[in-house]
């Protein structure tokens, strides 16, 4: 019986019984955060897939030091792996919606270095909106699938990829700067960070645009800020 939660292959599977070389899949974290990067991950299986590696997850379903051991193991997983982002200047300036295409882009040109990539192969994203065919230039079939980062072992791989690559920059980020608490709230709306922001005020790193006068909220106050932990 498979555990609960577990992703599988069966998605992917069908679409490589049509005859396709490769299914590439798609998630990004960080959309919700005040401060940092939104983070864009891409992968490429192949129809030799091997069995997922044990306890791949949803990055989500994920303790950090669980995410930390299994990144490496899915990214040797797949056939290729890239990771794209943009920065909070980018998001303050082009908005949230432009700058997940523009770190989908990013990370399809770091993996088109990696591996030729046909025009109009499958890609499988998660969620119910496509913001990442335009800025790809419609290079691949994208197919949204809601709840696609629980269900596909694929977007799974992706989704834990691209959230160790943020949570590592996140880290280095309060390194530097150890104001925010980033080593543990990542840049996402917590009672601590809130209180950080009333005292020290924004920082570049923050998504300014998005701050207004949040900045003495409390963390439990339901907010945008609040619909997403990735």
């Amino acid at each position: 019986m498979a555990p609960r939660n577990a992703p599988d292959l069966r998605i992917e599977r069908a679409m490589f019984a049509e005859g396709v070389p490769f299914v590439l899949a798609c998630d990004e974290v960080g959309r919700g955060a005040l401060a940092g990067p939104v983070t864009v991950g891409l992968v490429v299986i192949a129809p030799d897939i091997r069995r997922m590696p044990a306890g791949l997850r949803d990055s989500k379903l994920l303790p950090e030091p669980k995410r930390e051991l299994l990144a490496p193991r899915a990214a040797a997983w797949v056939h290729a792996s890239a990771v794209g982002e943009a920065s909070a200047d980018e998001i303050d300036e082009l908005g949230i919606m432009a700058c997940l295409g523009l770190a989908g882009a990013r990370a399809w040109a770091r993996l088109a270095d990696q591996v030729a990539l046909e025009s109009g192969l499958p890609l499988v994203l998660d969620g119910n909106y496509d913001w990442l065919s335009q800025s790809i230039e419609h290079r691949a079939q994208v197919i949204t699938r809601i709840k696609a980062d629980r269900d596909c072992a694929s977007v799974s791989a992706a989704s834990v990829i691209a959230k160790v690559h943020r949570d590592r920059g996140m880290r280095r980020a309060h390194d530097d700067l150890p104001l925010y608490g980033w080593d543990e709230n990542k840049g996402y709306s917590t009672r601590g960070h809130f209180a950080a922001l009333a005292e020290h005020g924004p920082s570049a790193m923050h998504r300014h645009t998005w701050l207004h006068d949040r900045s003495t909220a409390p963390a439990q106050e339901p907010s945008l800020f609040d619909l997403s932990v990735r």
